[in-house]
């Protein structure tokens, strides 16, 4: 396995008196794609929340060896670390092109930006197709393309990504995913995926955390978490 590229050690957090993780530990390695899985409530979007820094946290969190868990959000980015939030969370009013300049606004490089710009149109060509097109006015799984997109302007080293099936037609999730494996390759971006489209999850990635009630389960390499007897019964219908 590649080197550690983020590490976690006792997280916990949570929201006013409210503590919802209570003191999870994980790795995700550079270049790899780390799903956590687990229901509704298990407190896999606070993971990532915390991870950011827009929630209260204590524990032990490392960036490629860098503590990062008493940084702000802003210090944290600019660290390499995007975020695609549940609900997609592009900006309205913006058009296409502007997310995505938001999305570089840490960034100096101007050729490099220019690059990313035809690299990602070329990987999301209905957004070149709707450049000008105010963020607002794309169907749900084009807003979606647009927030990983406008995530991957940051040119990060980690990507956290909430839902990114969620409320999106199959075909569209495929052709995210798909994408998304192209990114994972091409890019070298590792890949923290809370998703509960459990099967895809684990298609797609090479270790796997179960999450229940804000503590881990079960983790391991995706293909043997995937043949576990009880996350086949109660995420994958079953099937093998």
């Amino acid at each position: 396995m590649s080197d550690i590229l983020l590490d976690v050690r006792g997280l916990e957090a949570g929201y006013g008196a409210s503590r919802v993780l209570f003191g999870i530990d994980l790795q995700v390695a550079a270049g790899s794609v780390t799903a956590l899985l687990g229901a509704n409530g298990a407190g896999k979007t606070t993971t990532l929340r915390a991870l950011c820094g827009l929630i209260r946290r204590q524990g032990h969190v490392t960036l490629a060896g860098q503590r990062i868990d008493g940084m702000a959000t802003e210090e944290i980015v600019r660290l390499g670390v995007a975020h695609v939030p549940d609900g997609r969370g592009t900006f309205t009013g913006l058009t296409t092109e502007e997310n995505l300049r938001m999305g570089a606004c840490t960034r100096r490089d101007r050729a490099g930006v220019r690059e990313d710009f035809e690299r990602f149109y070329e990987y999301f060509p209905r957004l070149k197709e709707r450049r000008q097109q105010q963020a607002g006015l794309l169907s749900g799984g084009e807003q979606q393309m647009l927030a990983i997109a406008r995530a991957l302007m940051l040119r990060p080293r980690l990507l956290l990504m909430d839902e990114p099936s969620f409320g999106l037609a199959p075909k569209v999730v495929q052709d995210i995913f798909r994408i998304m494996r192209r990114v994972r390759e091409e890019q070298k971006v590792a890949i923290l995926l809370v998703e509960q489209n459990a099967s895809l999850a684990l298609e797609l990635a090479d270790t796997a955390y179960l999450l229940e009630t804000g503590r881990i389960a079960l983790a391991g390499p995706a293909a043997s978490v995937r043949s576990n007897e009880a996350v086949r019964a109660a995420y994958l219908g079953g099937a093998a």
